[in-house]
């Protein structure tokens, strides 16, 4: 497996050229706005876009190049360096780390928001751009981050750019949305992502990476975390609880639990119930829309499929946050389906 580089250290942004444009436009213009909220699925391309920006900005804005992508910055140039080995000093990142309450949810904490003030009181070292880039926003101490973040929108220094980037932007106060040009990612083109993942992903089956592909919905970075979170074997058992449905074998739900329980990973109860949460997703969006839903579709009105949605969303985030019990966990959202 070749995984790209961390966003921060990544030269490639693919399929979000209209963004990047977007913003390298707003740059030279010379009216840049102080505050960008970039916002769109889980491992599409934010955090990359936003440290791209960052760099561009930071190496002085270089000069464009024709028929080179927007906001290109070589990576021999000292500032692709140093911003992705974290060691720009007029480049501050805040990024989700673990809560100190006992749980495993990752959490943007009051202190590290408040470094970022720290921050932007000071003086640019290199006398050109600073750069604030918060990742995953939405992952906030809600007493008293937004409240503290809010406080670098109202009262921006001059020559700042403070990128904040989302996957649930609607989670947000109002008043951090309205104080920032939002900026919006979608998920790239089946063609995109099947070079992406045949680059990626050399030693992988070619069926393996359409399947990928498929369950991924066009995002890069999900693919490989479904890639290395054994996503294929959960989404099979997702397939298979959904084909059996109204009347799964009891026995069989008790050793699916068990399997996505003694995963080495965590992580592996939150993915199959997002896998489980977006086949419910999709089989809606295709009935509303008089599509060929599934089967197991008809089990529910689809009011009640949308709320069932949104109560395993909430059951995946309590366990990951509090360190409940997967197994149970797993039973719980499984006895929550149509059975009959």
């Amino acid at each position: 497996m070749s995984p790209p580089p961390e966003p921060r250290a990544n030269p490639d942004l693919i399929g979000h050229d209209d963004a990047a444009r977007t913003l390298e436009e707003a740059a030279r213009s010379g009216k840049l706005h102080h505050a960008w909220l970039i916002a769109g699925p889980p491992g599409v391309g934010k955090a990359t876009l936003a440290y791209r920006f960052a760099r561009f900005l930071l190496a002085g804005m270089p000069p464009a190049v024709p028929g080179r992508p927007p906001l290109e910055v070589a990576e021999d140039e000292p500032a692709f360096r140093r911003v992705a080995s974290g060691a720009h000093a007029d480049l501050f990142t805040l990024a989700p780390s673990l809560g100190s309450k006992g749980g495993t949810k990752e959490v943007l904490r009051a202190d590290e928001a408040r470094g970022a003030l720290r921050f932007m009181a000071m003086t640019a070292a290199e006398g050109g751009w600073r750069a604030l880039v918060v990742e995953e926003l939405e992952r906030v101490d809600r007493a008293v981050v937004p409240n503290i973040l809010l406080k670098t929108l109202e009262e921006p220094p001059p020559r700042t750019v403070q990128l904040l980037v989302t996957s649930a932007p609607d989670r947000l106060l109002p008043t951090i949305r309205s104080r920032c040009r939002r900026l919006d990612l979608f998920p790239l083109a089946e063609q995109a992502m099947h070079g992406l993942l045949t680059r990626w992903l050399p030693e992988m089956s070619g069926p393996d990476r359409l399947g990928l592909a498929r369950i991924a919905d066009g995002c890069p970075g999900q693919a490989l975390a479904l890639a290395e979170g054994e996503g294929l074997v959960l989404q099979g058992l997702v397939e298979a609880v959904l084909a059996e449905m109204p009347q799964p074998d009891p026995r069989r739900l008790h050793a699916m639990a068990d399997t996505i329980a003694g995963k080495r990973e965590a992580a592996a109860l939150t993915l199959f119930l997002t896998l489980l949460r977006r086949a419910i997703a999709a089989g809606v969006r295709d009935a509303g829309r008089g599509g060929h839903a599934p089967p197991w579709i008809a089990g529910r009105s689809l009011a009640d499929w949308s709320t069932l949605w949104d109560k395993l969303g909430r059951l995946a985030d309590e366990t990951e946050r509090l360190n409940l019990d997967r197994k149970q966990a797993v039973l719980t959202g499984l006895g929550w389906l149509p059975i009959r």
